[in-house]
């Protein structure tokens, strides 16, 4: 039984460019040697990433409406 996806959301051009910046963060730590990296290093990592997932669910919000 296949899966069914909900329909794709409608997104003007600033709400996409939002999400590619938040995919290029998320491929970027990712890829990054989290063990090599000092603290100050991780920290900058984390507040993008909270920043990204702030972006995303801003963008749910205002799809949802």
């Amino acid at each position: 039984m296949h899966e069914q996806r909900p329909p794709a959301l409608r997104l003007d051009e600033s709400q996409k460019t939002r999400l590619e910046f938040a995919q290029r963060d998320l491929d970027e730590i990712r890829a990054a040697d989290l063990a090599a990296l000092d603290d100050a290093a991780l920290i900058l990592f984390v507040e993008r990433l909270r920043a990204s997932l702030d972006d995303v669910l801003r963008i749910i919000d205002e799809t949802a409406e």
